[in-house]
């Protein structure tokens, strides 16, 4: 009972605070709705808004990077998704989800500004807001920040520089570290306890997934008009070091109308057993990375698809005669469909298993490109890139419920035969790697596969950087560029979205529509 009250109460604060989908330039107040609470319960609130809106950056995310493709007879033909010719009206549940639960965020920070007591929610607020601009400076470069979620008191903000954005997130990252590792075990400050529906409460577990946050943020921009304050910054991570466990999002899941996981009900099977996302199929481009075509990953394969071994359904993205799976998506591993799916390994476990918000995986390999460059802060790169392969597994051979871990002694065989399956690919036997280059290429492909149907919003990211993994041609197994795309680059994919048109009706500082290309305006640090 008390799981299904608590979430109940979650989805009631998240009505009143965030899914009404304000940004931060609208003044209309709705007056049957709340206008103030305490950090006690905005916090669990946004926490479980952020993972329906993670949903948002995963679908994009998917698309762009070659982990989905579009099933046949749907209705994709001129769509953005696929001929990627992007307006102001593309994309903008990216802008937007974002920037309401910033809103709810800034209530938590303004809010517990002059309340001592209340230090600790002010320093996870700040870190999850950090979180936020990331994702919205590494698709739209310049944003409102300094100035933005004031609300009345400025409905115009300024549009404040990607680069020094980013230079004030590691700076607010920090100081919530600090307060965080000052007052995380004091007595005279209300603890977080139940209202953190991530740590439980825990202060190191909070200090440590800032520090992966940071030390994202710092990989991102190293190559950019930052690397002098990217290689010191480098030299000030906290000694908790870093969360590499997955983190997830767990208000207390329940199999009813609108408490079910996120993930599970926009990709298997709403609470009545409706199939959905009959439009969504594997591409054949991803799935070279399982089948021998690019790679061989039986071990992962079979936790991913269904009929692995067979010929699954998949397809090239822009392709209207892509197949179609009968009655249910149910591509990836699992029994049953509708309310007769049961718990499985895999992608997607059960309706009730956490929203993984950031994978143990992804900072592995942060760690292993770290130390790559010189900055070794918690293993080398080779036993980083190795113990990020296994933390994938490790993800996909969880079930439902369980989070128990698999032993060292599974983890090391499938890693075994993983790289014996591969014996002469540097992709996946790091020491094969000759040049710094292939070594980063084997870091970033290997993230690559490790984030399929998990967070292709941070794969494209990194592919957008790095040009891993590689492509070429157009054929299905060559490229992740959809058929269909108006672009003339190589590689025939945009660099960013556009600025939402709410933007350009309601605040005259964004930066001028002739001014801004998808194909062509790349963000700050994107050097590919």
């Amino acid at each position: 009972m008390k799981r299904i009250l608590n979430i109940s109460i979650i989805l009631l604060l998240v009505v009143g605070f965030s899914s009404c989908k304000k940004d931060y330039l609208d003044i209309n107040d709705n007056p049957n709705s709340a206008t103030s609470s305490t950090p006690q319960l905005v916090l669990p609130a946004v926490l479980n808004n952020m993972g329906g809106n993670y949903l948002t950056y995963f679908s994009y995310g998917g698309y762009m990077v070659g982990y989905m493709a579009n099933a046949g007879g749907y209705s994709f033909v001129g769509s953005a998704t696929i001929t990627y010719n992007y307006n102001n009206n593309s994309n903008t549940g990216l802008f937007t989800a974002a920037y309401s639960d910033l809103r709810s965020l800034q209530y938590i920070i303004k809010s517990t500004t002059d309340q001592p007591q209340y230090v600790l929610y002010n320093s996870v607020a700040r870190i999850l807001k950090s979180y936020y601009y990331q994702l919205l400076v590494d698709e739209y470069g310049n944003v409102p920040y300094s100035e933005a979620l004031l609300g009345a008191d400025n409905v115009t903000p300024h549009y404040d520089d990607a680069a020094t954005i980013y230079q004030d997130l590691i700076k607010q990252i920090d100081e919530s570290i600090l307060q965080l590792r000052t007052f995380g075990s004091s007595s005279s400050v209300t603890a977080l306890g139940t209202s953190d529906i991530v740590f439980g409460g825990n202060t190191t577990k909070w200090i440590q997934f800032a520090n992966n946050i940071k030390l994202r943020i710092l990989t991102r921009a190293q190559n950019s008009s930052l690397t002098s304050f990217v290689n010191n910054a480098f030299g000030t991570f906290s000694a908790e070091g870093f969360m590499l466990d997955d983190v997830l999002i767990q208000p207390g899941y329940i199999s009813t109308a609108a408490t079910q996981n996120p993930l599970w009900n926009s990709y298997q099977s709403t609470y009545t057993g409706a199939s959905v996302a009959q439009s969504v199929i594997p591409s054949t481009w991803i799935h070279s990375f399982y089948n021998g075509t690019k790679l061989s990953d039986a071990g992962r394969g079979t936790l991913i698809y269904r009929a692995f071994s067979g010929n699954p359904v998949r397809g090239q993205l822009g392709v209207e005669s892509n197949p179609v799976w009968g009655s249910a998506p149910n591509w990836y591993v699992g029994t049953g469909t509708g309310t007769a799916s049961t718990e499985a390994r895999g992608l997607l476990k059960s309706r009730v298993m956490g929203l993984l918000f950031f994978s143990a995986a992804e900072t592995h390999f942060l760690l292993a490109e770290a130390a790559l460059k010189g900055h070794v802060l918690s293993g080398s790169a080779s036993a980083n890139f190795e113990s990020g392969i296994k933390a994938s597994y490790n993800y996909l051979n969880k079930s439902g419920t369980t989070t128990t871990s698999s032993t060292t002694a599974v983890l090391d065989a499938y890693l075994n035969t993983y790289k014996t399956n591969n014996a002469t690919s540097y992709l996946v036997n790091y020491n094969l790697a000759t040049t710094d280059a292939e070594r980063l290429e084997a870091i970033i492909t290997q993230k690559y596969i490790a984030l399929n149907f998990v967070n292709g919003f941070e794969a494209w990211q990194e592919y957008k950087r790095t040009g891993y993994p590689r492509v070429s041609g157009t054929a299905a197994t060559t490229t992740f560029a959809s058929t269909q795309s108006v672009g003339s680059t190589p590689d025939r994919l945009p660099v960013r979205s556009l600025y939402p048109t709410t933007e350009y009706n309601l605040n005259p500082n964004v930066p001028p529509v002739a001014s801004i290309d998808a194909f062509t305006t790349k963000i700050f640090w994107d050097n590919n």
